[in-house]
């Protein structure tokens, strides 16, 4: 009936979908066959072999088996794949299928296999049952027609018409249905249980392995070895667990909190909670008061509203948002993420202001006379439930690249088998030698190379990165993407309000009279209609704590020197022009690139008053010019030669509509007010650079990155603020424009002008010049020469005019092509590529420099503190209020590191993976640096653990057959300075500047794999040498290879130190601790090792230990780690061949640097 398996996604969230029915247990993978093969092996045993006889081969084939047993249950664990392959049976019928395995797409958390319910079809007439299962939060149902599941379909692509003419629900009935279909307005986030956590944090593939391996070492009769690493294992899980559930108490948080709301049902107004409400439903929003926010996503229908979205979006200006009683074609369908977005309240944002609607009209009225609104979508499908979900679901845990870390194990593995079978033949030799123990031995080799600790060195580099970032007001939402910043090629920029800032000067109008040329005369001088489109041409609005609205807007209000009142009416401060009234607007929308509103004024005719109508436009030059009656000659010259000069420039209309009647006025289209209109003149406004937009560009370009622009602007305006900021290095920009339907480069001062493809190759254009090009003719070139657009695609260095849409289609090309990109922008129009980049990096516009305040508020208690009353100083209380300040700021900064690292709601945008709450675009190298020093410090650590993984399975085997072995506490200890050097490894902070060199971007490269393998032939060397100095030392030692496990039971051999353990001991401390030092290399990325003061420490202390060991100058602490006493002869032999190894070894890894490089780097020229 239904592919058991369906390819193609069916959404964003869900790749495919299979339906499988469970197996009775006792027919599971996991049972069956064991069921047959125990019986088989006991028989065996106890019949064929004899017990007593074979006891050891027999145990030792039983805990084969069971660990087998236990390891195909945990994987059904690990796995959901493997789960439904041995535990259930996969079903065509829907019908007779119980659970579904959803496989998410990427980056969107993990498999999982839920329940599927059937339930009686809410459809009349419908004879197939509801089948729907709930993934992530999200409910699917099964579409009987198409054979596949989908999402709830929402009522958000209605026409208006529709919306408008909703009376909600008429009975109890249709109530209900709703709620079965869609689900209630709950954002409810069940926080599970601390061992239930536990739990999923133990049976981790890793945990298991160390735990497995700490059980081998125990048989070796490593006992204190063994329980202290379990218990920091344990307690590093029980930490992170802890973390876990402070960070669910804290999303649990953040969703609405219920209240009384009035809601349309039953055709009549009644008060239910907000958690009741069901998409369909009709309902009255008035202010928020006590902190109560737009329960969930709603259509405004009538009565308009002024919003803080801030929590979505990060941006801090209050969005209007109009009813759609407003609009003239309510044919049109709802889009709302489109142009719909003017007429959507969405859930979790707080209206700051509403006016109710107005009393004409005879549709439905709220009793407490608010807005009217029909929900959309409810629950977790709303918009702040989209991001809830993000933050709960879309993380997966930090991991470094997986498959390279899979290909590095395999890579050791090679040498561990190495050795292990040299430890067999060698063991096989001896034919009393007892063959199970042996090869317990040989699975302690193995297990040995995979170094226990590294999957808690990986994820501490990233979480290090992290609070460094949260310092730096800088918040992630998926910290797998920090190692990314660390190989980023290409940053991308929005320029209005990201490179440039939002305090806008007014500089005057331009155009106008007998101005021919770009004279640019100040405001005071523009003629009355100019001044009254300026005054009356917004989205402004007066709010009780003042004006809001956008930065340009605002700046040009003040310029002209008028004033709004709440009423929606324009006043000059000073002179006789009468105050408009704006009666309707057409809202800026960036498709059109124009806004227009109609104001009315009154004028005292013969003692009556009568209402004049003007409509006033505003919007980019190319567009007003169209809608003219009659375009000056100089229109194009005046307005080209000022966004030359990087000013922002919009050209104004205004047309006298004289008088109007209210239905007349109703029935006047956008396109009646936006033509024959008389122009009025450019307004010019200049948007000066952000204080640090120049130093973070020259400083990011330096590091060998390409920076490229994407704007909304004007190509002119944009191609001026790119030189400025150093984006193009070229002395010639072209810009490709179109002329009488013909496409060509032209230069911006329009001397130049050449081809489409002028040269033979795109690399011949974009070396001598650079590009830019804007939204038309990326539309031109992707439909007439795409071959050639994709060859300059990583060369354009300003894209102008670009709509959200192309802003992605930019990121999507870039990553396709390979390049790892960063995108940088605000949080409301650039989502779509902010979520497509590598990284993505949402700047809050309007954001203030917010670190400076905390600064100033520590200092606050100290300056205060002289202020008191004159009189006799008591020099004790006052130290002691001296003590108890110093106190409570120490507690109050640990404090404040000690919270968990989450993002909040305010703190991360919907837009992007990273979010600043700083406007200026340092953030970006902050960003870069944490993660190059992330990717550095992963790939030294890598090393790192190679080389003592070999060094380990090394003298695991050889040294092992010749009966050395350390003590208890020489390898407890051995383990506390590794522990400790890489803690301090995964601290080190990155460089104060980004250096021209690049990180490699991965492990396997010549230069790692050649360091490491010549480091470990010298250590190698050293070690067999020391070896082999100490045995001729050591007269009567039994040199007949003897095994831990050759003891009989009762027998319980002493540890007994000797010269060769003791130089074994010795040297192999003081390998691993030139390790270290070698590998450990800080510029051009990170602090070196002089600056990374507390690894220093810990490796200087232990190799002067080592050093005192090694030359016996301290002989109580040679009697603490069991260490015998050196003949002098020995002790010289042994320093000398320490030193010359660290020399060697450093040496062979700076000729292998010097030979390999760091890899060779793409370069975009």
């Amino acid at each position: 009936m239904v592919s058991t398996r369906m390819q193609s996604s069916l959404d964003d969230l869900v790749q495919y979908t299979q339906l499988f029915k469970p197996v009775a247990t006792i027919l599971q993978g996991t049972v069956l066959p064991f069921l047959l093969i125990y019986p088989v092996i006991f028989y065996s045993w106890i019949v064929v072999y004899g017990f007593e006889e074979n006891f050891e081969a027999g145990f030792v084939t039983v805990a084969v088996v069971a660990i087998v047993q236990i390891l195909i249950c945990l994987c059904c664990y690990w796995s959901v794949h493997i789960q439904c392959f041995l535990s259930c049976s996969a079903v065509k019928d829907p019908n007779q299928a119980q659970i579904v395995k959803v496989v998410p797409t990427s980056n969107n958390g993990f498999s999982e296999i839920v329940k599927l319910h059937h339930t009686k079809s809410t459809k009349k007439g419908n004879t197939n049952p509801d089948l729907w299962f709930i993934f992530q939060k999200s409910k699917y149902i099964y579409d009987w027609d198409k054979k596949t599941f989908h999402t709830v379909e929402f009522p958000i692509n209605k026409s208006y018409e529709e919306y408008m003419e909703s009376k909600g629900y008429l009975d109890d009935e249709s109530v209900e249905i709703a709620e079965k279909e869609f689900g209630k307005n709950e954002m409810t986030m069940v926080v599970p249980e601390f061992m239930e956590l536990f739990k999923e944090r133990a049976t981790a593939p890793f945990f298991v392995f160390q735990v497995f391996c700490v059980a081998l070492w125990c048989l070796d009769k490593y006992w204190y070895y063994s329980i202290f690493t379990l218990v920091m294992l344990v307690m590093f899980e029980c930490t992170l667990v802890q973390q876990q559930l402070r960070n669910m108490a804290e999303i649990r948080k953040m969703g609405n909190k219920p209240y009384c709301i009035n809601v349309y049902r039953n055709r009549r107004w009644r008060q239910i909670m907000s958690d009741q409400l069901v998409p369909g439903d009709i309902v009255s929003l008035t202010r928020s008061l006590n902190e109560n926010l737009v329960p969930c996503d709603i259509v405004l229908l009538r009565g308009s509203c002024i919003v803080d979205e801030s929590v979505l979006t990060g941006e801090s200006v209050p969005q209007m948002k109009e009813p759609l009683e407003n609009v003239k074609n309510l044919k049109q369908n709802l889009n709302p993420e489109g142009d719909g977005k003017l007429h959507m309240l969405f859930g979790g944002t707080k209206i700051v202001q509403h006016s109710s609607p107005s009393k004409i009209t005879s549709s439905l009225k709220a009793p407490d006379n608010g807005c009217i609104g029909y929900v959309i979508r409810n629950g977790f499908n709303t918009s702040q439930g989209k991001l809830l979900r993000t933050i709960l679901f879309g993380v997966k845990r930090v991991t470094a690249n997986n498959l390279e870390t899979f290909g590095f194990i395999l890579f050791l593995l090679i040498f561990a088998i190495a050795a292990a079978a040299y430890v067999w033949i060698k063991g096989c030799e001896d034919p009393e030698r007892n063959r199970y123990k042996l090869f317990l031995e040989c699975t302690l080799i193995l297990t040995s190379v995979v170094p226990p600790e590294l999957p808690i060195e990986l994820s501490l580099a990233v979480n290090t990165s992290l609070v460094s970032l949260t310092k730096l007001a800088v918040f992630c939402t998926e910290p797998f993407r920090i190692p990314f910043a660390g190989k980023v090629e290409i940053c991308c920029f929005d320029k209005t309000g990201t490179l440039t800032s939002d305090n806008l000067v007014v500089e005057g109008v331009a155009g106008i009279g007998d101005h021919k040329d770009a004279t640019v005369i100040p405001l005071s001088k523009a003629p009355i209609e100019t001044i009254q489109v300026l005054a009356s041409c917004h989205s402004l609005v007066q709010l009780d704590d003042g004006v809001v609205g956008d930065p340009l807007e605002k700046a040009t209000l003040k310029a002209a020197e008028w004033n709004l009142t709440k009423g929606d009416a324009v006043v000059p401060k000073k002179g006789k022009s009468p105050g408009l009234k704006i009666v309707h607007r057409n809202h800026f929308s960036s498709a059109l690139k124009r806004m227009s509103i109609i104001a009315g004024y009154q004028i005292n005719e013969r003692g009556f008053m009568e209402t004049h109508y003007i409509s006033s436009v505003k919007g980019a030059p190319e567009m007003i010019k169209t809608m003219l009656k009659e375009v000056p000659s100089h229109y194009d010259h005046v307005y080209l030669t000022l966004s030359r000069r990087g000013a922002r420039v919009l050209a104004l209309g205004y047309r006298n509509l004289g008088k109007l009647s209210s239905q007349e006025l109703r029935e006047l289209s956008r396109e009646d007010v936006e033509s024959d209109l008389t122009f009025v003149g450019f307004v010019i406004i200049s948007c000066p650079l952000k204080n640090d937009s120049k130093k973070a560009i020259s400083e990011i370009v330096h590091a060998s990155h390409s920076v490229v622009m994407i704007t909304g602007d004007n190509p002119l305006t944009a191609c001026h603020v790119a030189k400025e900021l150093k984006f193009t290095q070229k002395s010639e920009i072209l810009i490709l424009t179109e002329e009488n339907s013909k496409w060509s480069w032209k230069s911006i001062d329009e001397e130049m002008s050449l081809s489409v493809e002028p040269f033979k190759t795109a690399k011949q254009l974009t070396s001598k010049f650079d590009l830019c090009i804007t939204g038309e003719g990326l539309t031109f070139l992707n439909e007439h020469h795409h071959k050639f657009l994709i060859e300059l695609m990583p060369h354009i260095k300003v894209f102008a005019r670009f709509a959200p849409k192309q802003k992605e289609f930019v990121i999507v090309t870039l990553k396709s092509l390979g390049y790892v990109t960063l995108m940088c922008g605000d949080g409301t129009n650039d989502v779509g590529a902010l979520k497509h980049a590598d990284v993505g990096v949402a700047i809050l516009a309007n954001a203030p420099e917010r670190l400076r305040e905390k600064t100033k508020e520590e200092h606050v208690p100290e300056i205060e503190a002289p202020r008191r009353p004159p009189g006799p100083r008591d020099p004790r209380a006052e130290a002691r209020a001296e003590a108890t300040a110093r106190i409570r700021r120490a507690m109050k900064k640990l404090e404040e590191e000690d919270q968990p690292q989450l993002v909040r709601l305010g703190d991360a945008s919907v837009a992007a993976p990273f979010t600043s709450r700083l406007s200026s675009i340092l953030c970006i190298c902050h960003i870069i640096k944490q993660g190059r020093c992330t990717l550095v410090t992963t790939l030294k650590m890598f090393k790192i653990l190679a080389l003592n993984a070999l060094i380990l399975a090394y003298s695991q085997s050889v040294l092992y057959l010749d009966g050395i072995k350390f003590s208890d506490t020489q390898a407890t200890l051995q383990s506390l300075l590794l522990a400790s050097c890489f803690l301090f490894i995964s601290r080190s902070k990155p460089l104060k500047q980004l250096s021209k060199q690049r990180p490699l971007p991965n492990i396997f490269n010549v230069y790692t794999i050649m360091t490491v393998l010549t480091q470990f032939a010298v250590h190698f060397l050293c070690l067999i040498y020391l070896v082999h100095e100490a045995t001729i030392r050591s007269p009567g030692r039994d040199t007949k290879p003897k095994l831990e496990m050759d003891l009989a039971e009762d027998e319980e051999r002493e540890f007994e130190p000797n010269l060769v353990n003791s130089t074994v001991y010795i040297i192999s401390m003081a390998l691993q601790i030139s390790t270290f030092a070698i590998n450990y290399r800080g510029e051009p990325f990170m602090e070196g090792l002089r600056d990374n003061k507390p690894l220093l420490y810990s490796i200087v202390l232990s190799g002067g230990t080592v050093l005192a060991l090694a030359a016996g100058l301290l002989p109580e602490l040679s009697n603490m780690f069991e260490i015998v006493y050196f003949t002098p002869d020995f002790r010289l032999i042994l320093v000398q061949v320490l030193i010359a190894d660290m020399v060697f070894a450093y040496l062979v890894d700076r000729i292998c640097l010097w030979l390999f490089g760091e890899g060779s780097l793409s370069k975009i020229t």
